[in-house]
């Protein structure tokens, strides 16, 4: 009896300690096995998958609209921020938007989630007739932004996000209280993302074994094409892309830049985090790239909260294997929401708890794409995670030696010496 009591603590532990990815993995296979041995019959446990994409969309609205506001008020001093501040934004939002494009375009060509045939839950999942593009435009700013709030119009939200936090930045003084009153706002919408991602493990198994009851073992190699396009489209963004603009706008050696990343790549692969990453960043940025120390520690955290090229590619593979899966067309106009969506979004949610996640949420909801299609890429969500930081940091570097360069606020010398001089060098003194 009292080895039955000392084991039980044991195995609650364990649990609860192993990490969240570690969890939704489990998960994710367990629901596998058990829908392939229960086959059709899996369909009960659907309900608890259902609970955690109901928990999913009840966060969308409000966790959009705060940290949106809270993400552009934390830019407090706008003539501080100035040019550097403006270059940092353009370059970091256009970046975004490339990279969901290369996503979007890759997922079109190796089309991973082609010959599934799965069939959405519920009809809200149909793709929408498509608006003409410049209606798309016109339709940006809400006529009344709490009924944008409430009908879930999320591009609209964004919008009239981003123009309050502006304004608040602009009232200084007397934006305090409000900002204040947002930010805590903010903070109690992360922790509930947190409580609702702890349901993951939980969700995932429930919908994993009613996929995989319905469509077999066969639903695994889709995934693995996920993950093969994901990290392509990776390499190409980091190598070709970003080496690009250091060749032809910043007139640099490209293979400086890519040499000087290893450091802080390695640690955005491990650790997953951009935020986690930063302290390696700047380090790399100033010892082995040369960018003053007042550019790197500006540019540098702003990237960490805005810059999501990695998320951004992610989701653009992610949704068009979602829609391949589920035999939905996407139109032009489909494809322009999702880039608008995802790069505007990319400025609030970077710091959040299961950022990737919530944020394909956003996208899916926004052209109408089934979000339960969340649960089929949650399980290898760890393994994707670890490219779009990778990338993330990689854009931040990027962006900070092209800033520095225009600002002659790079030293070439320090740049163009060989990194393994640098460290040895280093490890001398």
């Amino acid at each position: 009896m009292s080895t039955n009591e000392s084991q039980s603590p044991t195995k609650g532990n364990f649990w609860s300690k192993l990490e969240l990815w570690k969890k939704v993995l489990v998960g994710m296979i367990l629901g596998v096995i058990v829908g392939v041995v229960m086959g059709p019959e899996a369909v009960m446990l659907k309900p608890i998958g259902t609970l955690f994409i109901n928990a999913i969309k009840m966060l969308i609205v409000p966790l959009v609209f705060f940290s949106l506001i809270v993400g552009v008020t934390s830019m407090e001093d706008t003539r501080k921020m100035g040019r550097i501040g403006l270059k940092a934004v353009v370059l970091y939002l256009s970046t975004t938007a490339i990279a969901i494009s290369i996503g979007l375009g890759f997922a079109a060509i190796f089309g991973p989630g082609e010959g599934l045939n799965m069939i959405a839950s519920d009809t809200t999942t149909v793709a929408k007739e498509a608006p003409p593009l410049i209606q798309t435009f016109l339709n940006l700013i809400p006529k009344n932004p709490v009924g944008a709030l409430a009908a879930g119009n999320i591009l609209q939200i964004i919008v009239f996000a981003l123009g309050l936090g502006i304004s608040l930045t602009l009232i200084g003084e007397k934006a305090k209280p409000a900002v204040a009153m947002f930010e805590s706002l903010a903070e109690a919408m992360y922790k509930l993302t947190e409580l609702v991602m702890k349901m993951a493990p939980y969700g995932v198994f429930g919908l994993m074994a009613w996929v995989s009851g319905k469509f077999g073992i066969d639903i695994l190699l889709p995934l693995i094409k996920v993950i093969a396009v994901v990290y392509l489209g990776s390499l190409i963004h980091v190598c070709v892309f970003y080496s690009g603009l250091i060749a032809f706008i910043g007139r640099l050696n490209p293979i400086q830049y890519l040499k000087g990343l290893a450091n802080p790549a390695a640690v955005a692969f491990t650790t997953t985090s951009s935020s986690g990453t930063l302290p390696a960043t700047i380090k790399a940025a100033r010892e082995e790239m040369g960018v003053s120390k007042g550019v790197a520690s500006f540019v540098l955290p702003l990237g960490a909260t805005i810059n999501m090229d990695g998320t951004a590619l992610y989701q653009g593979v992610c949704a068009m294997f979602i829609a391949q899966a589920f035999g939905i067309d996407l139109s032009m106009s489909d494809f322009a929401l999702i880039v608008m969506t995802s790069t505007l979004a990319s400025i609030g949610t970077a710091g959040v708890p299961g950022a990737g996640l919530i944020m394909l949420s956003l996208v899916l909801t926004t052209v109408g794409l089934p979000i339960e299609g969340l649960a089929i890429v949650a399980g290898i969500d760890r393994i994707l995670d670890m490219a779009r930081t990778t990338v993330n940091v990689c854009g931040d570097m990027m962006v900070s030696i092209l800033i520095g360069k225009s600002e002659n606020e790079l030293d070439e010398s320090i740049y163009n010496t060989e990194k393994s001089d640098l460290a040895a060098e280093r490890e001398i003194a």
